[in-house]
């Protein structure tokens, strides 16, 4: 997956905007207002994605997949960071994906879930 596919593969889900809130080169993935992804626009060498992941899963995920580690300037516990080299397929990246977008889905506000189910 690459990130015009990543880019693709987030805008089509429900409730989520495209912003960039740190500036100009970091691109941050919202769901209702709420970070669920985001990456450097900058780095051309590597395309590599901050997730939000459950504690526990992440801690399997990084033992089982070296382009897998702790959320780079993240909370280490609930980020990790994704390198988008071609080790994952499409299918672990995308499920990595809407992990972290139904974690976030999962913690807003019953007024927030409200709207979402009417988009």
């Amino acid at each position: 997956m690459n990130i015009d596919e990543f880019q693709t593969y987030c805008e089509a889900k429900k409730g989520v905007e495209a912003t960039l809130p740190f500036g100009p080169d970091t691109l941050v993935y919202k769901v209702m207002g709420k970070m669920f992804a985001l990456t450097g626009l900058d780095e051309v060498e590597v395309f590599k994605v901050n997730l939000k992941c459950d504690p526990e899963k992440s801690l399997d995920l990084r033992e089982r997949y070296e382009d897998i580690t702790p959320g780079w300037h993240m909370n280490k516990t609930h980020w990790n960071t994704v390198v988008f080299s071609g080790s994952l397929s499409n299918q672990i990246l995308q499920e990595l994906i809407d992990h972290s977008y139904d974690l976030v889905v999962k913690s807003l506000p019953k007024k927030d879930k409200a709207i979402l189910e009417t988009l």
